[in-house]
């Protein structure tokens, strides 16, 4: 706590203040790159760091369109580091909050390169993460006992382990699963139990005609699970890797070529496999047919779960073998590498968006980026994305704050550093410099092929825009259309707004 050193040199009125401002770690452009971020802290003791082993490599710097972009270009980035000899266990990858290593493990996994995560789990052996999929494994198989086992009492139900134990030996006179046995217990214990299972049948009827996303996301919230970490007091980093199961249930999709609304209890067609789509085509919902081929009587949600346990066995690298190293920005304090990543710089992700609104929140967020930074030797690589998925939906997000912080002159873009490749005409309507709302060029119609806007001006989700209050923003949501449109825009620093388009004066970035 930088106060506390501040108090120090107050009360004790140190009259020589000798700062440790040499560094033996990182190269110059690093610790520019460290020493121009930490300016913008008001509350520090004031150091700038030097080194004498010359100013090394330019930070270099990458927006890629998708967290899923992201994930694939830090691969092939790593592979050339290995390929020019680097070692895998020499390289570490940061990243803000753990939710966010999902789509990097999983880019890993696909890879067959072998990584370790640093202080904690990998994404699928996470305690919560394990107990949302027990539901799920219970709606696609209620004889699954481990499943059972794992969340009957969780959340707590007030049901102990010697009703359990009760449970069990019914379970085992009968030749049955536990769910089954529940039927066979009587008294306050049957009650209890009953009381689950039945928790279950609902789930599992809300969910019949559901797709998987929604599926997931049903489950987490009408489980209790939610709830339970909503009210725990550290509870909100497991919260965050609930919503990215979600989004692993909709990338599964996407990966596997199932439409989004198929539903998660009905048996498809694999996307390789055309032929067995007549097999599966006349299949009730929820049920497969006997006559269809064994390697596509499969539904979305029992190859999800499938796909799971794969990425949660044993694709992390044991002891000894050379791992490239995964790890939030909080575990690496203390370490140093030779090549990192940070990863998600991104505003509402790095820095969090709790942290804007908290007293001293945003200060100490960027201590923790100048935490990321110093902890590379030699080399620095620093992404963002200009969409992720969150629930399972896209959200469009803007470059932290922190990047305008750093030295131009440190940096090394290796994508275009003027604006998102998506946003330049990529969302239609507005050309560079014209003003939202404008009146379309002569002739009735817009300057060169755009369709018609749907809204004034041609706005769209994703599109960067600027307004003269609360600066530079990108529209999430819109809603409604000609004098009655209003769009919801996420302006960073600024927080979320709702403005009314026929009002508000709205510029393309």
């Amino acid at each position: 706590n930088v106060a506390n050193m501040s108090a120090f040199e107050r009360e004790f009125a140190v009259g020589n203040l000798i700062k440790l401002e040499q560094n033996y770690r990182s190269c110059g452009h690093i610790l520019s790159a460290a020493n121009a971020l930490i300016e913008h802290n008001t509350q520090r003791l004031g150091k700038e760091l030097w080194t004498d082993a010359g100013d090394g490599e330019q930070l270099r710097v990458y927006e890629a369109a998708t967290d899923g972009e992201e994930a694939q270009w830090l691969l092939e980035e790593v592979r050339a580091l290995i390929a020019e000899g680097w070692r895998r266990s020499d390289i570490a990858v940061l990243y803000r909050s753990n939710a966010q290593s999902r789509v990097i493990e999983h880019s890993l996994f696909s890879a067959g390169l072998p990584y370790r995560v640093y202080g904690g789990l990998r994404f699928f052996e996470r305690m919560e993460v394990k107990h949302a999929l027990a539901y799920l494994r219970l709606l696609d198989n209620p004889a699954d006992d481990g499943a059972f086992l794992r969340v009957v009492n969780f959340p707590a139900r007030g049901i102990g382990a010697r009703t359990v134990e009760q449970l069990a030996d019914a379970a085992a006179v009968a030749g049955c699963s536990l769910h089954d046995a529940v039927q066979r217990m009587s008294g306050a214990p049957a009650a209890k139990l009953g009381a689950f299972t039945r928790l279950l049948a609902d789930l599992r009827e809300r969910t019949r005609r559901m797709g998987l996303a929604d599926t997931v996301e049903e489950v987490v919230e009408r489980s209790g699970l939610l709830a339970h970490y909503q009210n725990d007091r550290e509870g909100q980093e497991r919260i965050e890797n609930l919503r990215e199961l979600v989004n692993a249930a909709a990338a599964y999709l996407a990966d596997e070529g199932i439409a989004a609304d198929t539903p998660a209890g009905l048996g498809v067609a694999n996307a390789a496999q055309p032929e067995a789509a007549s097999v599966l085509s006349g299949a009730p919902d929820g049920e497969l047919l006997a006559d269809a081929p064994a390697a596509v009587q499969l539904t979305p949600l029992a190859g999800f779960l499938s796909h799971a346990s794969l990425e949660a066995g044993e694709n992390q690298a044991a002891e000894g073998v050379d791992a490239l190293q995964l790890m939030t920005v909080h575990s690496a304090k203390g370490l140093e590498f030779d090549a990192v990543f940070i990863t998600g710089l991104e505003e509402g992700l790095f820095p969090h968006e709790n942290a804007v609104t908290e007293i001293d929140g945003l200060e100490e967020e960027r201590r923790l980026m100048y935490v990321a930074i110093t902890r590379a030797r030699q080399r620095l690589y620093v992404s963002m994305s200009q969409s992720r998925m969150l629930h399972g939906q896209t959200r469009y997000n803007l470059r932290s704050r922190f990047l305008e912080e750093l030295p131009a002159a440190s940096l090394k873009w290796l994508s275009d550093r003027r604006q998102p490749a998506a946003w330049r005409g990529g969302y239609g309507g507005a050309w560079e410099g014209e003003r939202i709302g404008s009146a379309p060029a002569p002739g009735g119609g817009r300057r060169g092929t755009a369709p018609a806007p749907a809204v004034p001006g041609g706005l769209r989700v994703g599109m960067a825009v600027r307004h003269g209050r609360f600066g530079d923003g990108v529209v999430v949501d819109i809603e409604g259309a000609g004098g009655d449109a209003r769009a919801q825009i996420n302006f960073g620093a600024s927080g979320m707004k709702w403005l009314a388009l026929s009002v508000a004066k709205l510029e393309r970035v």
